[in-house]
């Protein structure tokens, strides 16, 4: 198992983060299987404010990039993924076009 830790900010609009969270306490299962089909066998989120904080359990073998091409290739996703980023901002200290970023840990 590996695990990864992420950060995202929500737009700081307290209607659009109470919106944002209600669609997370029903996601649908075509969209909790494609995150088990990458290799995360297990993710949670925690928010402070408008930041987020994404906790990825994977399997050894778990790729980004494969993710990225199997989400790519999932209509559903694309849906999820398009509905989703009109609530999310990239953190200051992120790269163009990156939205979750990696997290270094430091202890």
């Amino acid at each position: 198992m590996i695990r990864y830790c992420l950060a995202l900010d929500l737009v700081d609009d307290e209607k659009m983060i109470a919106e944002y969270e209600n669609y997370h306490k029903s996601v649908s299962p075509e969209i909790i299987q494609s995150i088990h089909d990458s290799g995360v066998t297990k993710m949670e989120i925690f928010r402070t404010g408008n930041r987020l904080f994404m906790i990825m359990e994977t399997v050894d073998d778990f790729s980004f990039e494969k993710k990225a091409a199997m989400d790519a290739a999932n209509p559903k996703v694309q849906v999820w993924e398009n509905l989703m980023w009109k609530y999310q901002q990239a953190i200051p200290s992120a790269k163009p076009g990156e939205k979750w970023v990696i997290m270094k840990q430091i202890f």
